[in-house]
């Protein structure tokens, strides 16, 4: 099982839903960084559960760092991430019953079933609290450098957030926001659908936009390690994520290229685009234009309706109704991972871009 990611800096995830810790280790940042440690637990403060619309599981996602960092600054050494498990209910699962659109049955073919099944073991989404704490960090260093990212949720079924407008300011509300919604109309009526749909014992998924402000151009290289490829790896790897799509996206098939091209502008001596449909980046290198992307979180597979499904151990067809606690929706918790993985990818670029030192310079 590989879980590591990155090439300049790299992330290590570890650990188990039920196990006693997760936790990650962060590799290759410089020495010198000083760090709010209150920053990153507000970060991990918006992933976690709250209300009617998450998971009855509330853990307090406190987090431990245990080495790499030493009187307020990194020390250039591995840093080392830990967050304590205290809500578990292992009693909730059966581990021959695979829960449909999880990773249950592909974990026991490669496993052999040796894999920890309780809460989804190492494929659940709890992984994600370390994976927010690194993304904290490196969104720290980010700002130092000018380089914001905000996102919000865009859609539910057929709810629509406004657009982004004023970027720096919508960035800073969002910032500050549990529930990540422009618009506080849509805001309502979303989590209105979400009680709706728990209420039916059911979930729904949702559409989540991210922009990124004072991306320098020329970071970035073409074919397989573009912009696009390097943060599609990232967002992939947040559990649930099932499709993204940069600037216009799948919408460029309803365009003309002389409607789908961004002319060039100048604004004073800087080159501009007068639009922005290839999302701030050509050719896989960010142009210094915004940078535009959607992913597509799906509904959330823990439902407590009957849902056919498999014993793995009898090979027979029965009948799931799932115990326990589960989020009817996933979408609003994952913004702020989508943010830390956004954050991880382009810290790494930046590092290949302009060496170690420019994190701390």
């Amino acid at each position: 099982m590989k879980s590591t990611i990155g090439k300049n800096i790299t992330i290590s995830l570890y650990g188990e839903s039920h196990g006693e810790s997760i936790g990650v280790v962060i590799d290759g940042l410089e020495a010198g960084i000083k760090l709010d440690l209150d920053a990153v637990q507000a970060q991990l403060d918006k992933r976690r559960a709250k209300g009617k619309i998450s998971t009855q599981r509330h853990e307090e996602d406190l987090f431990h760092i245990t080495s790499g960092f030493f009187n307020g600054c990194t020390t250039g050494t591995p840093l080392h991430i830990q967050i304590m498990n205290k809500e578990q209910q292992s009693r909730d699962y059966t581990p021959q019953l695979l829960r449909p659109s999880h990773a249950d049955y592909t974990a026991y073919v490669k496993y052999h079933g040796c894999q920890d099944y309780r809460g989804g073991g190492h494929f659940s989404g709890r992984i994600t609290a370390p994976l927010v704490a690194a993304g904290a960090i490196a969104q720290q260093i980010l700002e130092k450098k000018g380089i914001l990212i905000g996102t919000h949720i865009k859609q539910c079924m057929d709810i629509h957030d406004r657009e982004f407008d004023d970027l720096n300011a919508d960035l800073k509300a969002l910032s500050a926001m549990d529930f990540a919604v422009l618009d506080s109309d849509a805001q309502s009526a979303m989590i209105k659908l979400i009680e709706a749909a728990a209420a039916q014992k059911d979930s729904v998924g949702g559409i989540l936009e991210t922009m990124i402000l004072n991306v320098p151009a020329g970071i970035g290289e073409p074919y397989f390690h573009s912009i696009e490829s390097n943060l599609s790896a990232y967002l992939f790897s947040v559990p649930a994520v099932k499709g993204v799509e940069f600037g216009m996206g799948f919408d460029f098939v309803n365009h003309y290229g002389s409607e789908a091209n961004d002319a060039w502008l100048m604004s004073g001596d800087k080159i501009v685009s007068k639009t922005n449909n290839n999302g701030g980046i050509n050719g896989g290198i960010a142009n210094g234009m915004p940078i535009l992307f959607r992913t597509v979180i799906k509904p959330t597979p823990s439902i407590f309706k009957p849902q056919q499904t498999v014993d793995y151990n009898e090979k027979k067809e029965t009948i799931l109704e799932l115990k326990g606690r589960h989020d009817p929706a996933i979408f609003h918790r994952a913004r702020v991972v989508v943010d830390a993985v956004t954050a991880l990818c382009l810290l790494d670029l930046c590092v290949e871009a302009y060496g170690g030192k420019w994190m701390r310079d």
